[in-house]
């Protein structure tokens, strides 16, 4: 059996690292063809020194030549590239078999389609490539004939728990339940979320993650983002989707069917697993997580969105059926100044709770424009963001 030749972007994050994980306990199974990464040089590094890839790109030129020179040091023959053109020049590549879109945020949407127009199996982690790409992406999907596979537990969960038949999902299936595990904000006052430091927001509960998503996690952003991530990997309408609080993170989603039958995906809050699944569908291989324990998992719990009667813990999560409702485009910007705004909490320039204040701001002054190719996407991402940097230049932390 030949390898399959695998290109991950965003290999030095939290999922690209999982999933060399993954791949380093099936060697014969993968081959690393290609790495990307944004500034983790010494991470990269000691990537490519044990997978040995044809290819590392780097974001920006300083840190490629950075990159370079340490290979030189070190014997490594990976060929080092820079730019936005490399990466999608990767993630196309005729030698290619599979992509993991890892990269976090809009600057995944380039890529992501490049791969899809390929016709790759894409292993999709990336969820802005959807909530922003939206019709536009999965247009390109279908015109590349390109095997769109979901990476977010979530979704991974949902992917495992429908008919193998897409083409009846809309008749047998009477909604998706996507579950949330709260945060590390759940039972918190809401009163007292201004006062939340990075460090706090950072502090998941349950999964280990990069800080933006730890941030989106805390806000509950993600769950809006999945939501709209949700509606187009499914083709589900906006209403058919819903959002349940289980902090234990063991199941980690459900799809009911019209019957009222519910079939849920149950595992450990660990991203191998649907990394794994991704990896080698519609086979199962091993992971490395560890298994659930049924006789000490205890209890688990469920609980409202609107935990104990507080919708304004949360106020971020209405928005994706709200901008799923409104113009084309509206994801975009809704996306768009989110990034902006965590990053600005990030480097403590706004308040926690100025997060959500800084998206509202930015939906009512940017309107949506119907974006129908990349260029137009990616227009409006740019108006959205110098949007969302006025108005974070209107706080005083």
């Amino acid at each position: 059996m030949s390898r399959i030749r695998l290109v991950i972007l965003g290999s030095t994050g939290s999922v690209g690292t999982s999933t060399l994980d993954v791949v380093a306990r099936h060697p014969q199974r993968f081959e690393v063809f290609a790495l990307s990464a944004a500034t983790g040089v010494d991470t990269m590094l000691a990537q490519c020194a044990q997978f040995r890839p044809e290819f590392a790109v780097m974001a920006s030129e300083p840190h490629a030549q950075e990159l370079a020179q340490k290979f030189k040091e070190n014997s490594i023959p990976t060929r080092v590239l820079s730019g936005p053109t490399a990466i999608e020049m990767i993630a196309s590549h005729e030698s290619v078999d599979a992509v993991m879109a890892a990269i976090v945020g809009a600057a995944g949407l380039g890529p992501c389609l490049a791969a899809a127009r390929a016709g790759k199996r894409l292993l999709l982690a990336n969820k802005e490539a959807l909530v922003v790409g939206g019709e536009v992406f999965m247009a390109a999907v279908r015109q590349g004939g390109a095997q769109l596979l979901p990476i977010d537990s979530e979704h991974s969960a949902i992917f495992q728990s429908l008919p193998e038949d897409p083409s009846t999902w809309n008749d047998r299936v009477h909604k998706i339940i996507l579950t949330a595990s709260g945060g590390p904000f759940r039972q918190r006052d809401p009163a007292t979320l201004r006062d939340v430091t990075p460090e706090q927001a950072c502090a998941h509960p349950n999964w280990v993650m990069g800080r933006k998503i730890s941030v989106d996690s805390a806000t509950m952003m993600n769950k809006a983002l999945e939501v709209i991530e949700a509606h187009y990997l499914f083709g589900l309408e906006p209403g058919r989707l819903e959002v349940v609080i289980h902090p234990q993170s063991v199941i980690h989603s459900m799809v009911q069917y019209r019957d009222t039958s519910v079939v849920a995906q149950l595992g450990t809050p660990d991203m191998r697993v649907p990394i794994a699944y991704g990896l080698a569908w519609p086979q199962r291989i091993d992971s490395g997580a560890a298994a659930l324990d049924f006789s000490r998992l205890g209890h688990l719990t469920f609980e409202s969105r609107d935990i104990n009667g507080h919708p304004e813990r949360f106020p971020g999560l209405q928005l994706a059926w709200d901008a799923l409702a409104a113009a084309p485009g509206t994801t975009v910007v809704l996306n768009a100044a989110n990034e902006l705004a965590v990053a600005a909490f990030l480097e403590r320039r706004i308040r926690f709770d100025q997060i959500h204040h800084t998206i509202l701001a930015t939906l009512d002054a940017v309107p949506a424009s119907n974006p129908q190719s990349l260029d137009a996407l990616l227009d409006l991402d740019s108006r959205a963001r110098a949007c969302a940097e006025a108005v974070i230049g209107q706080f005083i932390v």
